[in-house]
């Protein structure tokens, strides 16, 4: 099955690729989820539209990651408050990656996109868990999320 990747995937490409996948993997994971779109003519067009819209919000280079890379280790560890259970330390729901762009937003660190985020596992204790951000395909961040209980 030919497809055209409209996000970034893991181990398959960028925004624009023409990849050939598999059927059942492009019309049960990569169509449902919005990840791709199938290739026809029509969609030669939308991949110019696509790669646009990547590149407004896209790091811009190999440099600009590394600077925002230098700002997220400047940062150390990101507090994020939760709603908790007294005393068990288990988190009412768990913390999701627009909650941490929102930390790091407010800690005075830089705009992350969310899908760029990878967390091993559901953050849903209180605790100190560590995150990774892909910022370009050359270069990673690591941090430190620091989940407190509210009130």
């Amino acid at each position: 099955m030919k497809l055209i990747l409209t996000t970034d995937v893991s181990g398959l490409g960028s925004p624009g690729d023409a990849v050939e996948v598999k059927d059942g993997y492009g019309r049960n994971y990569l169509l449902p989820r919005g990840f791709a779109i199938l290739a026809t003519k029509g969609a030669e067009k939308q991949v110019q539209v696509i790669r646009r819209a990547q590149e407004a919000s896209r790091i811009r280079d190999l440099d600009h990651a590394k600077e925002v890379r230098a700002a997220l280790t400047a940062l150390g560890t990101v507090p994020l408050t939760a709603k908790a259970a007294s005393g068990s330390g288990k988190l009412f729901g768990s913390i999701t990656t627009a909650d941490i762009v929102s930390a790091v937003k407010s800690a005075g660190g830089p705009v992350l996109d969310k899908r760029a985020i990878e967390v091993s596992g559901h953050i849903k204790t209180v605790g100190k868990h560590p995150v990774n951000v892909r910022l370009h395909p050359d270069v990673s961040a690591a941090f430190t999320v620091n989940v407190t209980p509210a009130g």
